[in-house]
């Protein structure tokens, strides 16, 4: 029995050794246990199974009805079922001191503001603890004396005051995480709402850059389109000149004479 109870402990236990127990055979008789128990209408748990079955052979000594499945309704209404050597609750709860088997101090209903007994309790440890001390000075008994001494009943209420203290704090274990998850997410959504804003302010950023590009780009194009309509204005305005300087020389019959003139001496 111990090297089973060892074996549970173990981090990595093997399989129960009665997992051997479920053969064919076996399983056939216990369905047979149950036929005949039906039969006579009693329940199977109540029947002597040697009398029931005693036209079979290679009967176990150990009862067939450990074979049936564990009962689920039995499980609920204990409230808990062993594996491996532990014991768990189906309903996930942290048992009270009271529940532990210890002295509780403190209003076990959770609605119920705990402060002032905690304080209560935490005024008496420091009473309990400067009696101890007072204890520990005093003379020591003759031993003539029968009084027994009383630090060891200051140590128990010290200690039964630390538990509920302990108890009572691992009670708001439930109310730290709740408060930490809260705080989390509230950071979290602050850094989010901070990162939205960086985001924001740099697409503003870039929104004003393109737009003093587009704004320059446009001016840059208006210009080119001036600066052509001046070159094609000052080109023009040349054209004119020069036809209108051509068109303002008048020519008498003397230039041509003398025109001629020149041409024939270049001529000999």
């Amino acid at each position: 029995m111990d090297d089973e109870e060892a074996e549970l402990r173990n981090p990595f236990p093997s399989p129960p050794s009665h997992y051997n127990n479920y053969t064919t055979h076996n399983l056939s008789l216990l369905s047979l246990l149950k036929e005949r128990a039906a039969e006579k209408g009693v329940d199977v748990s109540e029947v002597n199974q040697y009398e029931i079955l005693s036209d079979q052979s290679d009967l176990p000594e150990w009862p067939l009805t450990q074979l049936e499945k564990p009962r689920v309704d039995w499980i609920l209404e204990e409230g808990q079922y062993t594996v491996f050597g532990d014991t768990w609750f189906v309903k996930e709860t942290i048992p009270s001191l009271a529940e532990m088997g210890g002295h509780q101090l403190y209003p076990a209903d959770p609605s119920i503001d705990r402060r002032p007994a905690l304080l209560t309790i935490l005024k008496s440890m420091l009473v309990a603890y400067s009696h101890l001390l007072n204890a520990l000075l005093a003379p020591p008994p003759t031993t003539s004396s029968t009084v027994p001494p009383d630090y060891p009943r200051y140590l128990e209420w010290i200690t039964v005051m630390a538990q509920n203290i302990m108890a009572a704090a691992n009670d708001m274990r439930p109310v730290q995480a709740r408060g930490n998850l809260e705080l989390m997410m509230q950071r979290q959504l602050e850094l989010r709402k901070e990162e939205t804003r960086t985001i924001h302010a740099k697409c503003d950023e870039l929104e004003a850059k393109l737009e003093q590009l587009s704004l320059l780009a446009q001016r840059g194009a208006d210009g080119d389109v001036v600066k052509k309509e001046v070159v094609e204005a000052m080109s023009g305005k040349a054209e004119e000149n020069l036809l209108g300087g051509a068109s303002n020389i008048t020519i008498n019959p003397h230039d041509v004479l003398c025109w001629a003139e020149e041409s024939a001496e270049y001529d000999l």
